[in-house]
């Protein structure tokens, strides 16, 4: 098929409401995409351009444009821009120029769309300067005096590009880049033409990201706040709304520099939230709800030692004008908002900006809004009376829960009876408060002054009652009850709950079965949640009843298998109840594991739940249900190596776990599994060992895993090696191989990382590591010859360790523990090579680190590690 066919006619057909002509329209441009790709996309640049096409085929060929050069899936990303970069010079050069020529289209949706193209193009030559004159035109096509479209329709294409390009590894734009892009917007967002200031204002949105070193010098960046700030007081909302997005991006990026502007920013902002229409106002919010985020954050910093760190106190200085403000904003709340999960207006940012408010200042909030929760608790309008326990619930995290105890005391009998409130909606704030002082002021933190053994009673009748009114009221009784229970567990066995726990496991069970759970799936999964806390944090008296749940949950999870699964939507539901009641399982035979009295009747379970399990596994085709591949991890570990009969029917689920890429949440699972078997199997997992390596070995080979998964994976070498002790040698040379390239990777990039998630994850490898050639050397103990055997690997396991040492600024006490523990077991493994270890002088300055850190079991493997290494150099001393 030729992409000289009407592509019009075939592009409008892809839009038929017919189903038949659309499926075959789609299939045609499937084919011309697969079979000449060169020519379909230079056929539908035209199509964009063409003022005489229809405006719906303009835009969808503008649309399948954009997605032929870009693909949320990387390996699919990396086709796309193969597939562009393989394209002949010449039709890409006349591709490129149709995109420009069509920017001042007199139609908005096919400017914007040629920008985003261009954008995407851009993403993929500019790093490769194959388009250097790109932002040389689009900077000249903003200056227009004649286009005002072509200067808004610019403006787009420089915003885009800069979003693009935020999230390229390298840099991509030089200093004299950004400041003509930042020139030429914020000549748009002085224009008084409000469509061109709206797409300055948007581009230098995007732009932020690129502006440190404008930021950084004051002259500059006292205009680029200037600008903003007016932008922000403009009489259009659109260029308002932008605006105060771009304060919310600068108050996160910028914080530092803050301090000139703040009291400009705090006038206009309060300005906007008390005058100017709802989105506004809403981001006028946010850009609070950000400094306070941003100054809860340094304040941990700080607690943590970090000296050097900025703290300006915003918060605390505004707090005592902007706190009226956003009460102010708590009574204005919609209609029935309770019933819409994805509701967001003034009421609840000017909330959730209260609490955040509240974590960051702490107690010095508290009197401020006490007044206003007691001036409209007990008003006739339900919405004064919402606001308010809405404002009282917001401020429960922060402020010392010692001092807010006795007030959650008072106001418990006064919210229990607000739970009888004729209003819906105060109802279900109430009942999130009660969830909050559950959470934040009940148990050990409030020295258990609001919940106690004399009122626990009363408490749960209301609860209890609760879960049978309306679905999202009782949600949010789920959530009260969840941290109820966990607010307990510091004194499981002399529980309070102990009494009501047979009551509390009925009225959960039948608020999951409610007939309302089909339109509110949030409430089941809910009670369910709420329902494995109260298991978990339940006394030794409650083992019995806790027993006598397995029979009733194994009976629910056998009978999904029999629930419609037709369609796609039935199959998810089905799959949906099947994770949580595997989760219920899982709980209970963690629960029933920690006493030898209930194991042996846990055992007795084993086999129906197993063959339940491979059941839920064999609903879906190739994926394995995570919660199904949690709870057998749970059970193998409680019947050790008497799993071993299940290992046939199990492994193929196994495997496929570790195959699954695409949801690798569950290939992750998976392998945590593998580490659950080789503690409970030890040695008899030896038979099963070769199919598990080698897709392990696989999995860390694979470039379509996610990087998240493998830290995991060498982690689980390690468990292996334990297991299976000396016949682990016959993995050995492969094994070390990943792990000795694993450690290479680490090194580099520990010297020159600076990305938070970039050392965050080398942190999360770097234990992977040394858990997987600790649990490789303890593991391979008794093997003859172990010492000359891994002397060829040693040099490379102490520059990994002396590379941790050199950044310690970069690793966390989990890193340090694993470290530390590897070398003593590197220590012990190595008889008679003591010179090697006096080679490394570094590695005394680790220990002698170790030895003086906070966390005891670091000071005691270090303890340790000292003794073995005295050891290894007296060796050479003898020698």
């Amino acid at each position: 098929m030729s992409v000289n066919m009407d592509l019009t006619q075939i592009l409008q057909e892809a839009q038929s409401a017919d189903a038949t002509l659309r499926d075959d329209a789609e299939r045609k441009l499937r084919h011309m995409q697969v079979t000449d790709a060169a020519g379909f996309l230079h056929s539908l640049s035209r199509e964009l351009a063409s003022a005489d096409k229809p405006v719906d085929t303009r835009r969808l060929a503008g649309l399948i444009l954009k997605n032929a050069l870009d693909a949320k899936d990387e390996k699919r990303k990396a086709e796309l821009v193969s597939q562009w970069l393989a394209i002949n010079n010449s039709v890409k050069e006349e591709i490129k120029a149709s995109l420009l020529a069509t920017l001042p289209a007199e139609i908005s949706e096919v400017r914007q769309t040629a920008a985003m193209v261009i954008a995407k193009v851009g993403a993929i030559e500019l790093p490769l300067k194959a388009w250097p004159q790109l932002l040389e035109s689009l900077v000249r096509a903003s200056e227009s005096t004649s286009h005002p479209l072509l200067v808004q329709a610019a403006l787009f294409a420089l915003g885009f590009i800069c979003e693009e390009l935020a999230e390229h590894e390298m840099e991509v734009l030089q200093k004299e880049d950004v400041d003509r892009i930042l020139t030429a917007v914020a000549q748009g967002i002085k224009c008084e033409n409000m469509d061109i200031k709206l797409a300055g204002t948007e581009a230098l949105y995007n732009a932020l990201e690129f502006a440190q070193s404008n930021f950084e010098r004051e002259g500059e960046r006292d205009y680029l706040m200037q600008i903003t700030c007016e932008a922000a007081e403009c009489s259009d909302e659109r260029v308002q709304v932008a605006a105060f997005s771009c304060l919310v991006s600068i108050a996160g990026a910028y914080y530092e520099i803050l301090p000139a502007y703040i009291s400009h920013i705090f006038e206009i902002s309060t300005r906007a939230i008390k005058n100017c229409d709802e989105n506004v106002a809403l981001q006028a919010i946010e850009f609070w709800s950000t400094i306070c985020e941003e100054e809860i954050e340094r304040k941990e910093m700080i607690e943590e030692g970090h000296g050097s760190v900025v703290h300006h106190r915003f918060v605390n200085q505004a707090l005592p004008h902007l706190t009226p403000i956003l009460l102010a904003t708590l009574l204005k709340q919609e209609e029935d908002q309770d019933l819409d999960e994805c509701a967001w207006n003034l009421s609840m940012a000017g909330g959730t900006c209260l609490g955040y408010a509240a974590v960051a200042v702490g107690d010095e909030i508290v009197p401020l809004v006490m007044p206003f929760i007691q001036e409209n608790i007990n008003q006739t309008n339900w919405r004064n009376r919402e606001a308010a326990t809405f404002a009282f619930g917001s401020i429960l995290e922060g402020p010392n829960p010692q001092n807010l105890a006795p007030m959650c005391d008072q106001a418990m009998q006064f919210l229990l009876q607000a739970m009888k409130d004729p209003s819906n909606q105060v109802k279900d704030t109430t009942a999130w408060t009660i969830g909050r002082i559950c959470e934040f002021c009940h148990g050990e933190k409030g020295g258990h002054q609001v919940i106690r053994a004399d009122n626990v009673q009363s408490i749960l009748a209301v609860l209890l009652e609760g879960l049978k009114g309306e679905p999202h009221v009782a949600e949010k009784i789920c959530g009260a009850i969840h941290y109820l229970a966990a607010g307990f567990e510091d004194m499981a066995e002399q529980s309070p709950l102990t009494p009501y726990f047979q009551s509390l496991l009925q009225g959960l069970l039948e608020a999951a079965d409610r007939a309302e759970v089909a339109q509110y799936t949030s409430l089941r999964s809910s009670a369910y949640e709420a329902l494995n806390e109260v298991v978990r944090c339940s006394s030794a008296e409650t083992s019995e009843t806790v027993t006598q749940m397995i029979p009733l949950v194994m009976q629910k999870l056998a009978e999904t298998f029999t629930m419609p699964a037709v369609t796609a939507f039935d199959r998810e539901k089905q799959g949906e109840l099947q994770g949580l009641l595997c989760g219920v399982l899982q709980v209970i035979i963690q629960k029933l594991n920690l006493k030898e009295d209930t194991k042996h009747t846990l055992h007795s379970f084993a086999d129906q739940m197993m063959e339940l399990f491979l059941h839920v596994f064999a609903c879906r085709s190739a994926t394995v249900h995570e919660e199904a591949m949690l709870a057998i991890g749970a059970l193998a570990y409680a019947v050790g190596d008497g799993f071993e009969k299940y290992m046939p029917g199990f492994l193929p689920y196994l495997l496929t776990g570790l195959k699954n890429f695409s949801e690798y949440q569950v290939c992750t699972v998976t392998v945590g599994v593998v580490g659950d078997l080789s503690r409970a199997l030890e040695n008899k997992l030896s038979p099963h060992c070769d199919s598990i390596m080698v897709q392990l070995l696989q999995d860390l080979q694979s470039d379509d895993l996610h990087r998240s998964v493998k830290p995991a994976i060498l982690s689980c070498f390690g468990d292996i090696a334990l297991a299976i002790g000396a016949e682990f040698t016959n993995y050995l040379p492969y094994a070390m191989q990943m792990l000795q390239s694993a450690s290479q990777l680490s090194i580099e990039t520990a010297s020159w990382a600076e990305d938070e998630g970039l050392v965050d994850y080398n942190n999360l490898l770097r234990i992977g590591i040394c858990e997987a050639y600790s649990g490789i050397l303890v593991g391979l103990r008794d093997v003859p010859g172990r010492s000359e055997g891994f002397r060829q690997y040693a040099d490379t396991i102490l520059s990994f360790i002396d590379s941790i040492n050199n950044h310690r600024g970069q690793v966390n006490q989990e890193v340090i523990r694993a470290t530390i523990a590897l070398l003593g077991d590197l220590a012990d493994a190595l008889e008679g090579m003591g010179a090697l270890f006096r080679s490394k002088p570094s590695l005394q300055e680790l220990v002698v680190y170790c030895m003086s850190a906070e966390d005891t079991q670091i000071q005691q493997t270090a303890a340790w590690v000292t003794e073995v290494l005295q050891k290894r150099l007296q060796e050479v001393g003898a020698t």
